[in-house]
């Protein structure tokens, strides 16, 4: 049994295109493991709250320390990093929205980033300490942004999940959505493509 996690964070929620394309990955992982257990995390229709100081301040209190509604806070990030150790691979659906990742998503990141628990600081710079396990990324644009300066996705998404430790990741890109049906036609096609090469 395969144990997938799925996070997509699209505001249209499974009908959008980044969602869509997660379906197709799934479909393709099924057939590659054959038996799969879907964990799937919406951050659109579940949103992660966003990090304030009083959330951030339960990351830094100690244990012994922590009143009733820290805990609560650290339970809850608990609970979204212990979905990603249990799970073999990982699957993000990830639209850009005004050249970045959603907001949501930022959140939830912002969740799972915890020092001693997934990352640690060392004299040679920080280590991840989640083991690592392959991320498929499907990427869904209005535009072309793939490898120019306004992909501000592509490396912040390789560079945090590094960060943590996962750094078997794999981008599909499905690019040019919003230029016209035929071009959306033939990027999901590619992406379509992409996607069972991937998974082969």
């Amino acid at each position: 049994m395969t144990n997938i996690l799925v996070i997509t964070a699209s505001i249209f929620g499974q009908d959008g295109q980044s969602s869509q394309l997660v379906k197709r990955m799934l479909d393709q992982l099924h057939q590659a493991h054959g038996d799969v257990n879907v964990v799937t995390r919406d951050l659109a229709s579940d949103p992660v709250p966003h990090l304030d100081a009083a959330r951030f301040s339960a990351f830094l209190t100690s244990s012994e320390e922590r009143d009733d509604e820290q805990k609560r806070v650290i339970a809850y990030s608990d609970s979204l990093i212990q979905e990603i150790q249990n799970a073999d691979v990982i699957v993000l659906g990830v639209p850009m929205y005004n050249f970045g990742i959603p907001s949501a998503l930022k959140a939830y990141f912002d969740h799972i980033a915890r020092a001693g628990v997934t990352f640690r600081y060392t004299e040679n710079g920080p280590v991840g300490l989640l083991e690592d396990r392959p991320v498929y990324v499907l990427a869904a644009r209005g535009g072309i942004y793939a490898g120019t300066p306004n992909d501000s996705q592509t490396p912040y998404i390789r560079s945090f999940l590094g960060f943590i430790g996962l750094k078997d990741v794999h981008f599909v890109y499905a690019e040019g959505l919003n230029m016209g049906e035929d071009k959306k036609t033939s990027s999901l096609e590619e992406a379509g493509k992409n996607i069972e090469t991937l998974t082969a």
